[in-house]
């Protein structure tokens, strides 16, 4: 890995690939969150996915994506160049596997958000946004249960972000971050610092 890796850095707000355009390389998020976003016929985005550490971001054996990827933190990735990742995936059967497992919780996540947009509520919504961040924030693993009382996360997405990820309104997803706080659900002690006092609460409350 060594040998064909690079790390590459995105400022907040940074562009990383569009979907009209090649990339030579796909990557690993290796800090940060990058936002994926779908460019709709009348011009207006929908924000399709959220990726951290380790998600991947590009496609591995394509050189192009249908999504536009941009640095909605500052971001660090680490990058791999097709030929070459292609080449030395032939010789290590293991790491197809890992890579076929990480395609397939990424699928059951992707299928986990459906739900969300189609069936919850705004409550129930913000609620399973700050459990999904929060989790991923100290599990790096799908797959990997997180068993506290209480959990802790950075939350660098600005509310209109939230608000189009979610399909609410930036009005909405104000209300429901003050609401969530006035039940004490959710804590914040820092500007961007966030913490879940009692995870089995939430869940609840994100249905």
């Amino acid at each position: 890995f060594k040998k064909i890796a690079h790390r590459r850095r995105y400022a907040a707000g940074e562009h990383i690939f569009s979907g009209e355009e090649q990339t030579d390389f796909f990557a690993s998020v290796c800090s940060g969150v990058v936002k994926l976003t779908k460019v709709l016929f009348d011009g207006r985005q929908q924000v399709v996915g959220l990726l951290l550490a380790p998600d991947t971001v590009g496609r591995i054996c394509r050189k192009r994506s249908p999504y536009f990827a941009e640095a909605a933190t500052d971001v660090e990735l680490c990058c791999f160049p097709h030929g070459s990742f292609e080449q030395m995936l032939d010789g290590v059967p293991e790491l197809k596997q890992r890579l076929l497992e990480q395609t397939l919780d990424e699928l059951d996540s992707a299928r986990d958000w459906m739900v969300l947009l189609g069936r919850k509520t705004a409550e129930e919504r913000v609620a399973s946004l700050f459990l999904m961040l929060a989790t991923r924030a100290n599990c790096s693993d799908y797959s990997e249960q997180i068993q506290r009382d209480s959990l802790g996360l950075d939350l660098h997405l600005k509310r209109q972000e939230i608000g189009d990820f979610l399909g609410l309104s930036y009005e909405t997803v104000c209300r429901q971050i003050t609401a969530l706080k006035k039940k004490g659900l959710i804590e914040q002690p820092g500007r961007r610092r966030f913490r879940i006092p009692d995870t089995e609460a939430l869940t609840r409350t994100a249905g």
